[in-house]
């Protein structure tokens, strides 16, 4: 490498390069460090070009883990780059491109070295890798410092510290990729981390202090989905003088500042966001999510999780100190645009979901919000692809609109907003629907896909915990998603029908089988979808007992379909919530019978909406209100590290892991 642009496959050839994993010693004074980190070269973004690297880096760290305790390379060149981190702020006031150049490419092969020697050894190896330091004869060190530590600090210092511009975004992105791979032990463990020195340092200590600075940086960078700036902004002026530094060739930069238009952010290779790469913005995001995961210490609540529920909007005049530690203010109206654009990827909607669930202030202010469904579109069109996506975005999006389900205004004022053309709906063109009814349609049709498909008795808990927290303020439903809600209950039916004929025959046994044979437990799955019918009998009861006369397309589609409901009359689990429905039914058959017969679908709808007006209330039976709250698991964690980190894994920009190593997940995950 060295004074001059290189490709991967310089690397092993590179003197620089050998000089440095070598068994010599090289004093931080010496100009072999200006030479070594005055290159271009041009960081991978897309995970071919990541695993190209991987490779090539892996066998010269490793000679570096052999030589680095005689010779202290490794820890001189951190000290190079710390040295460059005091000057960043003057240099970037300065517009000193070429000091910010250097100091990048420092941290670069920092990056690149730690991520083997994270894979090869633990975290009280890596430390002695950091002290490991070149003594000159006769000299005597007093000064005890701890290495690793000092880098972990001046990466939060230097991401807070440094402001956002064309020509220090290349070093932001590394030092916010630096600290994700400094964090990414727990990858290679199968149990849940909870201690450990770099979560130390990171939690308590130095760095405690600048936790909301940190959370509030990163948030900002996701919000701001800055693109990487072009490389005609940078080093306009170094065809003067002949060259730069070492023989700096015109141009020799181009490479360097250019490093992040070719590859791209998305949970998949391929995925649509790599035309439009916003590295710093999703790399912000996968270490904030990481930071917030981080369990608390018995001593110690997470102090980054403390900050992500707590912080304020910026709108918020409120005198009213916060006795919570670590608080901060965000403009919350930025934050919302911005989680309404990015849904599409799995790393925003997990953001969304553990804004809403812990931050209550961002929750009161989304819930309050008049353009609703810039949220809610994205992720019923999340939902509606379940088939694309994996399991743990649709359990997010679900759960994200099962929470915006527990308040009652948001219920009502989904009817009221009015949609046209949702291109993405495919099944039916919806010419004009509400958001409230194409919502009940993208739900139904999540559970009749799990039905078919999948049989997660997660899923279809939170789809019809979403759907009864609504029934009661439903308003106005589209005819075809009065449909579906029936539809989806002869499909139960049906169902219900074929296992019960199954379980019946399994009873009675084939003649001549054997006694000890496994049969299947059709009891349990008889008593799942009876749960199931039981649900959907008490929605369309709740809709009834509550909005009668603001819905005549579902009294409709209930009386066009009643023989469907016969057959539960008599049933034991059915017949106190039956009893509504059958005088729902008896009513309004009784009054289309008075009608006439040969009834015009004009007629028959007149008939119900003078009856819904004219039906006694008191006739109806009293249930209680359907309302379902959304519960975090005993231990989150189990769920949320394993998938975060799958994230960082399949999403982290220039970032590749070989599989074989990994123990939190399967490669199956997400």
């Amino acid at each position: 490498m060295g004074a001059n642009t290189s490709q991967v496959s310089d690397l092993s050839e590179s003197q620089s390069i050998r000089t440095l994993i070598g068994p010599d010693a090289i004093s931080e004074n010496e100009p072999f460090w200006n030479q070594l980190i005055s290159f271009t070269f041009t960081s991978p973004t897309c995970s071919a070009d990541a695993k190209l690297l991987e490779e090539a880096v892996v066998p010269l760290a490793k000679t570096l883990i052999q030589n680095n305790p005689r010779s202290g390379n490794f820890g001189a060149l951190v000290r190079v780059f710390l040295s460059r981190t005091k000057e960043l702020k003057i240099s970037t006031e300065c517009q000193d491109q070429l000091f910010i150049w250097q100091a990048h490419n420092a941290l670069f092969l920092v990056r690149c070295l730690l991520k083997v020697f994270i894979r090869e050894m633990n975290e009280e190896e890596l430390h002695l890798q950091f002290s490991y330091q070149e003594r000159a004869p006769g000299t005597y060190d007093s000064i005890c410092e701890d290495l690793l530590e000092e880098l972990a600090c001046n990466l939060v210092h230097l991401i807070v510290e440094v402001p956002l511009l064309d020509i220090t975004y290349n070093i932001l992105f590394e030092a916010v990729t630096t600290l994700l791979v400094l964090l990414s032990y727990q990858l290679f463990h199968k149990e849940v981390l909870k201690e450990g020195l770099i979560y130390g340092y990171l939690t308590r200590g130095r760095c405690l202090s600048l936790t909301s600075r940190l959370v509030k940086t990163l948030l900002y960078n996701f919000i701001r989905q800055e693109k990487c700036p072009a490389a005609t902004h940078v080093l306009q002026t170094q065809s003067e003088g002949g060259g730069l530094l070492y023989g700096l060739a015109s141009g020799v930069a181009s490479g360097l500042w250019s490093v992040f238009t070719l590859g791209g952010v998305g949970s998949r290779p391929g995925a649509e966001q790599d035309q439009n790469p916003l590295p710093l913005s999703n790399q912000s995001l996968l270490l904030l999510l990481v930071l917030a995961n981080l369990t608390d210490s018995p001593d110690t609540p997470n102090p980054y999780r403390q900050a992500v529920t707590c912080f304020k909007n910026t709108q918020d005049s409120s005198s009213i100190p916060s006795p919570q530690p670590h608080t901060f203010q965000i403009n919350f109206n930025s934050l919302y645009t911005a989680l309404c654009e990015q849904q599409k990827s799995d790393q925003v909607t997990l953001l969304l979901y553990t804004l809403l669930h812990q931050n209550s202030n961002m929750r009161t202010y989304i819930l309050s919000r008049t353009d609703m469904e810039n949220l809610v579109l994205p992720i019923l069109e999340i939902l509606y692809h379940v088939e694309e996506r994996n399991s743990h975005h649709v359990y997010m999006a679900l759960i994200i609109l099962l929470i915006l389900t527990e308040d009652d205004t948001f219920n009502r004022s989904i009817h009221e907003v009015i949609l046209k053309n949702i291109s993405w709906y495919t099944e039916r063109v919806l010419t004009e629907i509400s958001l409230g009814s194409l919502l009940i349609l993208v739900v139904i049709r999540t559970i009749q896909f799990n039905m078919t498909r999948t049989r997660d008795k997660y899923l279809h808990t939170n789809c019809l915990a979403a759907l009864a927290n609504m029934s009661a303020q439903f308003r106005n439903l589209h005819q075809y998603a009065a449909q579906r809600i029936i539809s989806l209950f002869a499909l139960l039916s049906k169902k219900h029908n074929k296992v019960l004929e199954q379980a019946t025959q399994s009873l009675r046994g084939p003649l001549g089988a054997d006694d000890t044979a496994v049969l299947p437990d059709y009891a349990q799955d008889l008593n799942v979808i009876e749960e199931v019918i039981r649900m959907m009998l008490e929605i369309i009861n709740s809709c009834l007992s509550n909005s009668l006369h603001h819905n005549p397309n579902l009294l409709y589609a209930l009386l066009y379909k009643r023989e469907l409901f016969e057959q539960f009359r008599s049933h034991p689990s059915f017949q106190d919530i039956m009893q509504n429905l059958d005088t729902v039914i008896g009513f309004f058959s009784q009054r289309l019978e008075q009608a006439g017969s040969d009834l015009s679908v004009e007629r028959v709808q007149e008939v119900i909406k003078k009856g819904a007006a004219a039906l006694p209330k008191e006739r109806l039976k009293k249930f209680p209100e359907l309302k379902f709250k959304y519960v975090e698991e005993e231990q989150p964690e189990d769920f949320f590290i394993p998938y975060v980190w799958s994230l960082v894994f399949n999403s982290g920009v220039g970032l590749h892991w070989n599989s074989q190593g990994v123990e939190l997940f399967g490669m199956d995950s997400p």
